[in-house]
């Protein structure tokens, strides 16, 4: 009697431990599950910049939305050289292979895609003709549009490229995509630059009109080039970014993608 009693609650232990493992095991993978960062990941030293130098963040709701759904994401990366990563070592060290790698550490068990679509030496209404092709091939939840220097350098109206920008963030509003505006690089040959400065302001003043994200490059890499003079973050033309300076561009892009898609808003009125 005494062992049958013994052996019944031997059973029952096992039972519960049973019970208890598979618990555990059906808990596993929903921890894996893409689980939104509680803040961005460090800058490296190298590309430690003011946070209001970096971005001016903006809500990123469709992405946010695919994350929370899908636990996946598409992102389109659209642009020139500094989104085709000319001066680059290898298309690995181009800012949205980097950028890539950055989100999905920071978002555990989210699968982010980031298509690279850039074309050298294009400017804002070329890439805006492409944007239409490309979305319908890729099907992106948020767009990265590197845009500004070469409308600068070949002094496109301001008031033409504006239109040109206002007139496709509205496009991809429509179509549900969100927005992120990457801004023209710093270069130390164009720091007296009126018609680089005109075409900075447009940027920074759609973004903010339009409500979208906006990456501050040129005032991320002016404070790096000032503070840490020691840095070569260009290739040897002066001009296209080398593997550090894509380093530093994913690096701010994520932050801002980041903050925009997890940060905790105040209610308005607040």
């Amino acid at each position: 009697m005494g062992f049958g009693m013994a052996g019944q609650a031997a059973d029952k232990i096992v039972a519960g431990a049973c019970g208890l493992a598979l618990a555990f095991a059906v808990a596993a993978p929903l921890a894996q599950e893409a689980a939104p960062p509680t803040e961005a990941p460090p800058l490296s030293p190298a590309c430690e910049a003011p946070a209001g130098d970096i971005a001016a963040p903006a809500s990123l709701p469709h992405f946010a939305k695919a994350l929370r759904e899908r636990k996946s994401a598409r992102i389109l990366a659209i642009g020139s050289s500094s989104t085709s990563g000319v001066g680059a070592s290898s298309d690995a060290k181009s800012y949205p292979a980097q950028l890539e790698a950055i989100l999905e550490g920071a978002m555990k068990g989210a699968d982010v895609v980031v298509a690279n679509r850039g074309v050298s030496g294009e400017v804002a209404a070329v890439t805006a003709e492409r944007i239409k092709s490309e979305v319908a091939r890729e099907k992106p939840d948020m767009l990265l549009w590197q845009l500004g220097t070469n409308d600068a350098l070949v002094r496109v109206a301001p008031e033409e490229f504006e239109n040109t920008v206002r007139s496709t963030i509205r496009w991809l509003k429509e179509n549900e995509i969100d927005v992120v505006l990457v801004g023209l690089q710093y270069s130390s040959r164009f720091s007296r630059d009126e018609e680089y400065f005109a075409i900075r302001n447009v940027l920074q003043r759609v973004a903010s009109t339009e409500n979208v994200a906006y990456v501050r490059r040129y005032d991320a890499m002016r404070f790096i080039a000032q503070n840490h003079a020691n840095l070569q973050m260009m290739a040897r033309d002066n001009f296209h970014l080398n593997d550090l300076g894509y380093q530093c561009m994913a690096e701010h892009i994520a932050r801002a993608v980041i903050v925009g898609a997890f940060a905790k808003r105040r209610p308005s009125g607040n």
